[in-house]
């Protein structure tokens, strides 16, 4: 498999980089394996690649029904940050933004982890007092967090209107300044190139179209590359949950699938230091190394599995960025692109045992799954290793919505769309 170094760097260039070697191999599906983890994805790699890493356990199969990386890894605006109120969940996002910090020296893989902060904006005194709350909580569990004046915020974001004239006049903001982006194809393939130096086999244009039963013990799946024999399964396909527990016979789940959108715009010259989301709207904008404005809103607001937005959401986010920006209006929208979310009725992940004996499930994710995507693996990993949860992700059970144990960051009730 390919490394990476200086000298490589430098051989290939002057052999017009044509002796790279893959990254990954790409296998032929084993009769059976200790472990199966269904989806291809940055949660399912990574759980892959902490099975192996973390606990030793090699003999695992990452079935991927397209090529590696076209789910939501591949369709996002690449936030990371852990500013979250309640203590589970920001826990459970410090311990990824930690693994963040070190991930590609972890990998050997450069995943272009840029820590240029997460500035949460207020437009009205009630606004920037919850956000005083909100960083309170963070520092109360030793996470990052800084109030920033009207004044601080001009000098960090020239471009941005924070004039008497504003349509919605900034008052003040919450900044993360560890918080930042990273390339989102980096992550998916530096976690498969480091799960398949670990012997994981990662298998792409392999559809599961069924589960292998003894009773009610999952013992396997069937695929369209025939049947694969496991001890464990596990599911990680994010939007695709719900289908893919249908072929398990289990009909109901609190989760609903709905596509959210992403936008790039034309290069520009640096304007954006820093993730920026505003505070009268759903909307969220960075700067790309490359120059592209990358940002989005909110969810298209109905169920979908298509991977692909309305226009309707285009014109919202649109207008909410130019409230931001009026400098922006002529600027030109190169691309779009949609990932299928799977909202659960918290707003928060289920990362658990179960529901059914040998079957092992991560899903319910929302708007949180790239930067998620480090303690995911991590933790998924430990509690399919163990067959117990971590402490981290110990909140996250399916069983937490009859019990009453919700976990409602955003306190909007039981409406999955609205988390």
């Amino acid at each position: 498999m390919a490394e990476y170094s200086a000298f490589s760097l430098l051989k290939n260039a002057l052999t017009g980089n044509k002796d790279w070697k893959p990254a990954w191999r790409k296998p032929d599906p084993k009769s059976s394996y200790d472990v199966i983890v269904i989806g291809g994805g940055g949660h399912g790699l990574s759980t892959a690649y902490y099975l192996a890493k973390e606990h030793g356990i090699t003999n695992v199969a990452v079935l991927e029904r397209g090529w590696l990386g076209s789910g939501n890894v591949g369709r996002n605006t690449t936030a990371v940050r852990s500013n979250y109120l309640l203590p589970a969940n920001t826990r459970f996002y410090e311990h990824s933004m930690k693994l963040w910090e070190n991930l590609s020296h972890d990998l050997n893989y450069n995943v272009m982890f840029s820590q240029r902060g997460c500035l949460n904006l207020a437009h009205t005194s009630g606004q920037f007092d919850d956000l005083a709350r909100r960083g309170n909580a963070m520092r109360h569990l030793g996470v990052d967090a800084e109030l920033m004046t009207t004044a601080e915020i001009k000098r960090l974001v020239p471009a941005l209107d924070v004039s008497g004239s504003a349509r919605f006049p900034v008052i003040g903001g919450l900044m993360q300044r560890r918080a930042g982006s990273a390339r989102h194809d980096a992550v998916a393939w530096g976690y498969a190139r480091g799960a398949d130096r670990r012997g994981v086999d990662i298998i792409e244009n392999c559809e599961v179209t069924g589960f292998l039963r003894d009773g009610d013990r999952i013992t396997g799946v069937s695929t369209t590359r025939g049947e694969i024999r496991a001890k464990k399964v596990a599911l990680a396909v994010a939007g695709s949950t719900g289908r893919v527990m249908q072929l398990a016979g289990i009909e109901t789940m609190p989760i609903e699938s709905h596509v959210l959108q992403a936008f790039v715009s034309e290069s520009l010259k640096p304007i954006i230091d820093t993730i920026l989301t505003f505070g009268m709207g759903h909307f969220y904008i960075s700067q790309s190394d490359k120059g592209g404005l990358v940002y989005g809103g909110d969810l298209d607001g109905y169920n979908s599995y298509a991977q692909r937005g309305s226009l309707p959401v285009v014109d919202e986010v649109m207008s909410e960025m130019l409230a931001l920006f009026p400098g922006l209006a002529r600027v030109r929208m190169l691309r779009s692109w949609g990932g299928v979310c799977d909202m659960s009725m918290d707003g928060s992940p289920i990362i658990t045992t179960g529901p059914l004996p040998g079957m092992y499930l991560n899903c319910g994710w929302c708007y949180g799954g790239f930067k998620a995507t480090p303690a995911s693996g991590w933790c998924f990993a430990w509690t399919i290793a163990k067959d117990e949860p971590h402490d981290f992700n110990a909140p996250f059970t399916l069983d937490r919505f009859y019990r009453g144990l919700v976990i409602d960051d955003k306190g909007q009730g039981a409406t999955p769309r609205l988390h």
